[in-house]
């Protein structure tokens, strides 16, 4: 079969529209199943998806396989958007987002039948600049969908000329309706081998006919401008739910809600349950016991996964400024169902989220036990999937190269539980030498990425008002350039107070004796975003900057902090791979899971960490990397964000005490062989378990899916690989 055949075969069309990538019977195939009266599907509903075009693109991978010559206008069109694309999807904010990301890529990969809600931000979660004397500097996000590859506006079938549109009916004080509009985008996210997807359906909320206050809440991920733009976002997904599964002809009986944003969906169910019952005039009909038998029944459809124990976490909100931009009716089957035990006058949501539902989990082992010390009225259901990464999307080209060439880890992109057979490979010096080989090209992209940054900073410095981020910028090239073979320690993520993104710099004398000690360098490569309206968050980024200089000149030139600005998927691509060990410092048990040390881990690279979250499952003892800090027990008085209470002191003396045993088995080339054993545990013992194919096994035995044959064969392997419940 000729190129242009090959292609001409991956566009494929349905009454919503012309999509490329995949066969006509695939789409055909997928169509079917989330149409099925049976109901054998499931829809997720998350307020942010990670799923940047740079970090994973199967179709752009094969078309750049094929040499591309058509006069087919279609073919052009397509070929160029997808070899083109600017590749930022910027609906996330960090690990929830990226996380719901790499979940839907494995159902994918796995042929789950899914389709994924959430909503289309015009200006994206905020993009970042830092100022070494202003810190964060925070604007808005400009991308067009338009121009991103793998994301289509879907068409009415009625009326091809025209978007397909739904109506989300809001309603004032005293029960006046007033209706806001939302077109649907799909972003399709297709399997690595192409012969499957899962349909992501953003909501536009940007069309005229929307009321102003609408079209403006759901400009920006998470606009917190107030509580009222708060609530009005988590309406608009929620409400839009059964709306878009109308429109589309989808039958899901099981809904997953990916955190509590979504929750309002529960009322549409169980209004839906008493209109059948009592017809239009149920709001005045029905009484409260009908209102919990809804529930009840709207609750065997539900599924939820809490993400978090932080507070701020939580959706609490005024029971009067809720009134404003809902039904009556509703207010009264949120007074039944959504009780704030500490505040008469707050709805709460995640209370809201974790009685509607028929299986409840959260996302580790620790965070299970949290979890249930948070609610317990809920304990009993509580039970553990502890998240994964997408592993196709996280391994880089050269690990990738390198786990292809190994018999012993033969059809690992198919099944990650090939991993566990690198406990062969210990032994096997060839293997270790690529291994390091491999690790090195990893760390000079990251490096080279990082100097060219630094110089582009400093172009910058003389044509803005910009003051470079990095204190390392101002000095020559050969003090300032990173260098591959320098030990690098990673850290990347949000920056919120709990998780301490500058406790190992408590104490900078400290750290730069132990540099000077032994005259071995580091390079501390850190990079996240703090939340717009999160000061602290923003405080700790600005301290870090203020230290760079301190560190560097107590260190006599060892020790360099430098920081990666407008942290996206594709910058931590290079960090999880290129970095020599992961850092990881929130206060236990604070971080419910975390998932770029799994990143890393996929890589062969180890993990510094605090004893939390999943790290907690995959520190084995020691040997995937090391730990640190005081292991407390589980209790409500630990769970304390104050500052007071976050253990600066007593976690980084114990980081202290644990870093030259990492600088040693670094530099130290009788030592060396030691670290290579971490990497090669990593891949043996953590590549198997965390990663979103064995999630996804997990998931489809909460949802009780019945799949077909060679598919229930294939998860029921995956879930062989581990159980995060082991009752």
């Amino acid at each position: 079969m000729g190129n242009s055949a090959i292609l001409e075969g991956m566009i494929a069309s349905n009454k919503y529209g012309a999509f490329f990538g995949v066969k006509q019977e695939t789409l055909d195939a997928v169509w079917a199943a989330l149409t099925d009266p049976a109901g054998h599907s499931v829809t997720y509903v998350s307020m942010e998806i990670g799923a940047d075009n740079d970090a994973h693109n199967p179709v752009k991978e094969r078309l750049q396989k094929l040499p591309f010559s058509s006069k087919d206008a279609r073919l052009k069109y397509f070929a160029s958007k997808f070899l083109h694309d600017p590749g930022k999807i910027p609906n996330y904010s960090g690990g929830l987002g990226v996380l719901a990301g790499d979940t839907l890529k494995s159902y994918a990969d796995c042929a789950i039948p899914a389709l994924a809600i959430s909503l289309l931000y015009r200006k994206g979660y905020f993009s970042q600049l830092i100022d070494s004397r202003a810190g964060q500097i925070a604007y808005s996000t400009q991308w067009r969908p338009e121009e991103t590859s793998n994301l289509y506006l879907l068409k009415d079938p009625q009326n091809p000329d025209i978007p397909l549109q739904i109506e989300i009916p809001f309603y004032e004080r005293g029960d006046r309706r007033v209706n806001a509009y939302a077109n649907l985008w799909m972003k399709m996210e297709i399997s690595s081998t192409l012969d499957f997807f899962v349909p992501e359906i953003l909501l536009d909320y940007s069309v005229v006919t929307s009321p102003p206050w609408v079209r403006k809440a759901a400009e920006h991920l998470y606009d917190s401008r107030s509580e009222r733009s708060k609530i009005i976002q988590r309406r608009l997904l929620g409400a839009g739910v059964i709306p878009v599964m109308s429109a589309l002809g989808v039958t899901s009986n099981t809904i997953h809600l990916n955190e509590q944003h979504g929750v309002s969906v529960v009322l549409h169910l169980i209004a839906e349950q008493l209109k059948q019952r009592f017809g239009d005039d149920y709001p005045l009909v029905a009484e409260d016991r009908d209102i919990l038998m809804a529930a009840e029944k709207a609750a065997q459809r539900m599924v939820y996964t809490i993400h978090t124990p932080v507070r701020a976490g939580h959706d609490r909100f005024s029971r009067d400024l809720f009134a404003e931009i809902g039904h009556s009716f509703c207010q009264r089957v949120l007074g039944l169902l959504a009780q704030d035990q500490d505040n008469p006058g707050l709805f709460n949501f995640t209370d809201l989220a974790m009685r509607i539902n028929r299986a409840t989990n959260s996302v580790s082992r620790i965070h299970q036990e949290v979890t249930r010390k948070q609610f317990p009225r809920y304990a009993s259901k509580i039970k553990a999937v502890t998240n994964g990464v997408h592993h196709l999307t996280w391994i880089s080209a050269a690990k990738a190269e390198l786990y292809d060439s190994f018999r012993e880890l033969n059809h690992w992109r198919q099944d990650p539980g090939a991993f566990a057979n690198a406990d062969k490979l210990f032994e096997n010096n060839r293997f270790r030498t690529y291994l390091e080989q491999a690790w090195l090209t990893d760390t000079t992209r990251l490096t080279n990425y990082i100097n060219a940054m630094l110089v582009q900073h400093r172009n910058q410095m003389h044509e803005t008002w910009i003051d470079p981020p990095n204190y390392i910028t101002h000095l020559d090239e050969k003090a300032r350039n990173l260098t591959p073979d320098t030990l690098t320690i990673g850290f990347a993520r949000r920056f919120s107070t709990y998780k301490r993104a500058d406790l190992i710099f408590d104490n900078i004398d400290t750290l730069a004796r132990l540099v000077l000690e032994h005259q071995w360098p580091v390079n501390f490569v850190f990079a996240g975003k703090a939340h717009p309206n999160d000061e602290p968050g923003k405080g700790i980024i600005k301290l870090l900057l203020d230290r760079q200089q301190e560190l560097y000149e107590k260190s006599r030139g060892l020790a360099k902090l430098v920081f990666i600005p407008d942290y996206d998927m594709a910058i931590a691509k290079l960090m999880v791979a290129g970095v020599h060990a992961w850092l990881n410092t929130p206060k236990r048990p604070l971080e419910a899971s975390g998932t770029s040390g799994m990143k890393a881990a996929l890589n062969a690279v180890p993990n510094i960490s605090t004893m939390d979250g999943w790290w907690v499952e995959g520190y084995h003892g020691g040997q995937t990397g090391w730990k640190f800090g005081i292991e407390t027990t589980v209790t409500e008085a630990c769970l304390s964000e104050d500052a007071a209470c976050l253990l600066y002191d007593q976690d980084s003396t114990s980081f202290y005490r644990l870093f030259p045993e990492i600088l040693s088995e670094f530099y130290d080339q009788t030592k060396r062989h030691r670290l290579i054993d971490r990497c090669l545990h990593n891949i043996a013992l953590n590549a198997p378990i965390f990663n979103t194919h064995r999630v996804t096994a997990e998931y489809v035995r909460l949802y009780g899916l019945p799949l077909p044959g060679p598919v229930a064969r294939r998860i029921d392997k995956l879930s062989e690989l581990y159980h995060s419940n082991p009752e």
